[in-house]
């Protein structure tokens, strides 16, 4: 395996990352419309450059109960295949290059989630990598 870029970001005190090849880019949260009937991740959705992208409160998503938004909240734009779909993170910090050796499997940390790819310990950091594909699966689903 190569090394792969990462996006970090944080939810709460937890760092995340995602491959950056499937990142489009990183935006202030702006107005959001809301969608009536919509399961309480799903934020809304935005106008980007002309394409109507759905937002999905990440945080919300995992499980991790709800917090304002701030000055520092981003939408991280993903795209994968032919959807794209906006995640709202607390904050975004930089990109990171992790060598496979770095990364444990997350069932060999004593849990497992079909949305966590593995943990990668970077100079003290853990940094838990997200599986894109599944979670838009999930709530493309939903």
């Amino acid at each position: 395996m190569e090394i792969k870029k990462i996006v970090a970001f944080k939810i709460g005190e937890e760092e995340y990352g995602l491959d950056i090849d499937y990142v489009q880019s990183i935006e202030k949260v702006n107005h959001i419309t809301r969608v009536p009937n919509a399961p309480i991740y799903v934020k809304g959705v935005i106008n980007l450059r002309g394409n109507v992208t759905p937002i999905i409160d990440l945080r919300c998503k995992l499980d991790l109960g709800q917090a304002a938004f701030t000055e520092d909240t981003r939408i991280i734009v993903t795209k994968i295949e032919d959807i794209e779909l906006g995640l709202i993170v607390d904050k975004t910090s930089d990109v990171i290059d992790v060598s496979p050796e770095v990364i444990d499997d997350p069932s060999t940390c004593g849990f497992a989630s079909e949305y966590f790819a593995g943990i990668a310990n970077i100079e003290g950091r853990l940094i838990i990598l997200l599986k894109l594909a599944e979670l838009m699966e999930i709530t493309t689903a939903a």
